[in-house]
């Protein structure tokens, strides 16, 4: 007795009455009409480029790797230096209006009467 299962035979084989297999060309009796295929076609991300350009152009495969490897660590790096920068012009920027308000409520009458004067004379070069 066999109990295993019948084996699963791939599309277009058939099993003649001597035992033997072969292909068989004909279409199957259960033909509906051509197969859809749907085909997805996406576009590469940009960072691909410099690696596509390197392999074209016979450059081996350690430039490739170093541009992945190198690209978005340099972008990481100029991303930390903005931000870093953006940080710094952002105190500067308070820190100086602290300056200005406390040197305004501080000077008195004297330090009104010079910011006026140095005005007047800046217009009076001007004009």
């Amino acid at each position: 007795m066999n109990y295993l299962p019948e084996p699963v035979r791939p599309p277009g084989v058939v099993q003649l009455p001597d035992g033997t297999h072969i292909y068989s060309d004909s279409l199957p009796a259960t033909y509906t009409g051509p197969q859809v295929v749907h085909q997805h076609i996406h576009q590469a991300p940009p960072d691909k480029t410099v690696q596509r350009i390197a392999l074209g152009s016979g450059v081996g495969a350690g430039a490739v790797a170093a541009g992945v490897y190198f690209g978005p660590l340099l972008v990481a790096a100029l991303a930390s230096m903005a931000a870093s920068l953006a940080f710094l012009a952002f105190l500067a920027l308070v820190l100086g209006w602290g300056v200005h308000t406390v040197v305004k409520s501080v000077g008195g009458s004297e330090g009104t009467q010079a910011a006026k004067n140095i005005r007047t004379a800046a217009r009076r070069r001007r004009g």
